[in-house]
């Protein structure tokens, strides 16, 4: 009991820091809209509360008559109200999580599991030496990618002023004295009547530009800073340079699959803004590095090198005469600020001298800086080069002129129909795409082994033939101005054979990505070509794709001239769609064991997995740290990257101090699964249960989704998914098809929608009923294998830990609200009678193989963060069926259309992981 009360008593200042907070929104909202509004908050907030915790049937009626009575236009003020305390509430939790970190380190304790400290005592007491450890990053590769998906509904303007809210916050922790505390206060609530007075909603669609700059925003408050201290804490354990094995990773500029709105222009777009911004950080450091360096070389002297870069410089300012480090850098500058011009055609904002002589590459930047960091410790002053020199210089390392390594994607049927047109016109296939799978290798072979290409000059090609191969030829010339680390992997959609993979190598070999031809001596592509298996049939066929495709004559040679690496992307998001949370993990799990032991034991291949991780459990979400030691033996070996998608790229990296925690995280686990874990394969006990349970799952959830001819209709009035497709929140159509099958949905918005109605289906459904019909089966032995895997496996406990967090931010009580909205009374019924039987038997699968009736009782942090934001986001998901109520009634003025799109900020907003 006194565990608990003190557990409570350190969340004391979370909860007063949300109460200021929320004491200040409603200060902002009564003056802003009076007392009127603030009443109507207030008595929502009440009865909300009531519902929820109480259960009372009275509060629900209520609520019912005050909701169906208050005019749009007060609808949108209490959803922004309670939008805002989301919002709020966030930045408390983030500043709390900072808080306790730094308390449990000036009290001692044991380092959090996650953090670098827990990682180099795990390595210290295994007896790993720090030269083990530096030898394994040097051929690591660890790399976060930021995608540009539909749930990131955040407006830079809003992250701006949070971020502002964020610092004063944490500011508060050390202010002393009344006075500057009341100013605190009044800046945090002049911040909060900016938010208020800021449109939550873009009034245009968000175009792949702006998702350019969206994600720009966290390089300059996180990775240019973090990544580089991340890399010092590393080195300082392992006593030596370590590799620039961590990298950024983007989509955003280049994955065109079912997004018609990129283009070669946009890659182009993309790469731009991305140099600039690295080279203006640069600048920005140099200029820097000048003003501190102010050292007289007839104090301290120089090494020859240092004065022969300084006498290069072109500076002749006679005040400078014997200041040549101040010489060297105005030289290294103007340098910049030429490789700037060249690159991106844009100034720089001042100039010493005139810039001349642009770096030809990244690396003879670093090199005059190694020049300066030699200079300065071998003449006592290598203290003077660790605050900003050092990190600079392992910034270059990092991001280059390119910043963030962007990734081609598109769907396999894109690349065939652009090949197959090649074909037709140079008279080598009139119908390829009619071919079978053994043909269209043949033709593709054939292709790649001839040096002549297919493309005729001067004839005409459509308008998507045309733009699939500017991509690949924009991408050659990208890669030759800013580097080869600008675009190194090319992704494939859907792959669903041998051929898909021939065609972005024979789309390569037509811009010239391919030197040679497929067979001779020192043959190159310059790209990689990734596989992503998506769904669960494209998943069970992968090891037997990529053993073929290495069989063919010339393929293996290839692979092998591109640094022997071959990355594979497995979808986590479509293969749930497609079976349910738990075959869709379970075969994520068999193809990842597969694969490596494809690539380790036959291939002698170096293979590196792409985790298509999204926000939510249902598309792979949850811990990262768990996630990656949860990973199949043998499948991690220093190699991984995985996508951060939606609002979970401003939940991690919006706030610097979060950020280096979440990058810690992804390297601690990697560190640990590669040189700690023993890597022993699970008993086949387990293996056999898990396929009897997948089996099971599978069946019960596609019963329900796909074979229950009126859940479509459910689905598409039961929640805002219609609503979510007019929200401004990304470039890319929520559906791939003009249709309403969900196999044609795209998997973001399936998993989003379901967020939204609170019911998170696919992060649990089928898992009840697997276990029911294998207890029914095995019976008391039964029940004890699945608390052994549990307790032994850390496959079963990661993906058992992950829904226990889906049902606790879950709210069956949403149900009845969001199945009212379905016009059939009887379908509504049977749908969700289905859905509320699977919850039930779902909870009590929980219950009997963790021991626990308590969700989240191994993390009462988090349960009691539910707790506190449940009273807040449940209004808003009475506000939304409320309002969706009257647009699908034919109320469908601009005021209830915002107040539903503003509800999807909100509730988005306070769950976090969504989308």
């Amino acid at each position: 009991m006194l565990d608990n009360r003190d557990d409570a008593d350190k969340e004391l200042p979370l909860i007063d820091d949300i109460r200021m907070l929320g004491q200040l929104l409603g200060d902002t909202v009564r003056e802003q809209e009076g007392d009127d509004v603030f009443d109507l908050i207030e008595n929502i907030r009440r009865l909300s509360v009531a519902i929820s915790r109480e259960k009372s049937q009275s509060a629900a009626e209520t609520l019912d008559m005050l909701l169906r009575s208050i005019p749009s236009d007060k609808a949108v003020s209490v959803i922004r109200a309670f939008t805002y305390f989301s919002h709020l509430a966030n930045i408390a939790e983030d500043q709390h999580h900072i808080r306790r970190r730094q308390a449990h380190e000036s009290a001692g304790d044991l380092p959090q599991d996650g953090s670098l400290e827990r990682c180099f005592d795990r390595l210290q007491d295994a007896g790993i030496a720090p030269a083990k450890v530096r030898a394994m990053l040097n051929t690591a590769w660890v790399s976060p990618v930021l995608t540009a998906h539909p749930t990131e509904v955040q407006r830079k303007s809003i992250l701006d002023a949070e971020r502002a809210i964020a610092a004063l916050l944490a500011e508060r922790e050390h202010l002393r004295g009344d006075r500057v505390r009341v100013r605190n206060l009044a800046s945090i609530k002049a911040r909060i009547s900016q938010l208020w007075q800021t449109r939550l909603l873009r009034n245009y669609k968000l175009s792949v530009e702006d998702e350019i700059e969206n994600a720009l925003s966290y390089y300059r408050t996180t990775f240019l800073r973090e990544i580089p201290r991340l890399y010092g804490r590393l080195e300082e354990f392992t006593s030596g340079s370590v590799a620039p094995f961590l990298r950024m990773g983007s989509w955003i500029g280049g994955d065109r699959d079912g997004n018609p709105f990129v283009t070669a222009e946009t890659l182009q777009t993309a790469l731009m803004r991305q140099c600039e911004l690295v080279l203006r950080y640069y600048l920005t450091e140099v200029h820097q590095l000048g003003a501190e360096l102010s050292i007289s070389e007839t104090l301290a002297g120089a090494s020859p090198e240092l004065i022969a870069l300084a006498q290069s410089s072109g500076d002749g300012n006679d005040h400078r005469s014997d200041e040549p480090y101040r010489k060297a850098l105005i030289g290294i500058y103007a340098c910049l600020a030429a490789t700037l011009k060249s690159l991106t055609g844009t100034e720089a904002l001042r100039h010493a001298i005139v810039p001349t002589k642009p770096y030809r590459a990244a690396s003879d930047f670093l090199a005059d800086l190694k020049v300066v960091h030699a200079s300065l410790a071998s003449h006592h002053g290598a203290t003077m080069a660790e605050e900003r020199l050092v990190p600079l210089m392992r910034a270059v390392e990092v991001f280059g002129f390119h910043l963030a390594t962007v990734d081609l994607r598109q769907n396999s049927d894109r690349h065939e129909a652009a090949v197959a047109e090649l074909l037709k016109v140079a008279r080598v296939s009139a119908d390829y795409s009619a071919l079978d799978e053994t043909e269209k290798r043949n033709v593709l072979m054939a292709a790649l082994s001839d040096p002549r290409c297919l493309k005729v000059p001067h004839l005409a090609y459509s308008a998507d033939t045309e733009g699939e191969l500017a991509i690949f030829a924009n991408a050659r010339r990208l890669r030759a101005q800013i580097g080869r680390n600008a675009i190194r992997h090319a992704i494939i959609s859907h792959t669903e054979s041998v051929s898909d993979l021939l065609e972005v190598l024979l789309l390569q070999k037509e811009t010239g990505l391919m030197k040679g031809v497929l067979g001779d001596a020192g043959t190159t592509a310059a790209l990689v070509v990734v596989p992503l298996f998506e769904t669960i049939g494209d998943l069970q066929e992968a090891e037997n794709i990529m053993r073929a495709f290495f069989e063919l004559p010339g393929i293996a040679a290839l692979i092998n001239s591109m640094d022997g690496e071959q990355e594979i992307m497995l979808g986590y998001s479509d293969s749930n769609k497609d079976g349910g949370i738990f075959t869709s993990n379970w075969e994520l799990y068999r193809t990842s064991t597969a694969l490596a032991k494809l690539f380790s034991n036959e291939l002698n291949v170096h293979l590196r997995l792409f985790h298509g991780r999204g926000g939510t459990v249902g598309r792979g979400g949850g811990p990262s740290y768990q996630a990656i030691l949860a990973q199949p033996p043998g499948t991690v070996t220093g190699q991984i990257r995985l996508t951060e998608q939606g609002e979970v790229i401003a939940s991690k990296y919006a706030n610097p101090d979060i950020g280096r925690r979440n990058l810690e995280t992804l390297v601690a686990a990697t560190i640990e699964k590669t040189l700690l874990s023993t890597d022993e394969t699970a008993p086949q006990a387990f293996l056999d249960a898990a396929d009897t349970i997948s089996s099971a799952s599978t069946k019960a959830y596609r019963a329900l989704v796909y074979d229950d001819p009126g859940f479509t209709t459910f689905f598409f009035a039961a929640t805002p998914i219609s609503e979510i497709a007019d929200l401004n929140i990304g470039s890319r159509p929520a559906s791939r098809k003009a249709n309403r099958r969900i196999e044609d949905l795209r998997a973001i918005p399936w998993s989003f929608s379901w967020g939204q109605a609170r019911l998170t289906l696919p992060g649990w459904f089928g898992f009840g009923t697997s276990i029911d019909g294998f207890i029914a089966t095995e019976g008391d032995a039964g029940k004890a294998l699945l608390r052994d895997m549990y307790a032994h496996w850390p496959f079963f406990r990661t993906l058992l830990s992950n829904m226990d967090m889906v049902l606790a931010k879950a709210d069956i009580t949403m149900l009845k609200r969001y199945s009212g909205l379905v016009p059939d009374r009887a379908l509504a019924e049977r749908i969700s009678t289905a859905i509320r039987t699977e919850w039930e038997r779902t909870e009590n699968a929980l219950e009997l193989i963790t021991g626990s009736s308590e969700r989240l009782a191994d993390n009462p942090a988090l349960a009691r963060s539910i707790r506190h934001r449940f009273p807040y986001i449940a209004p808003l998901n009475h506000m939304q069926v409320e309002l969706l109520r009257r647009w699908r009634v034919g109320q469908q003025d601009d005021k209830t259309r915002r107040g539903i799109l503003i509800s999807i900020n909100g509730i988005a907003a306070g769950l976090r992981n969504t989308g």
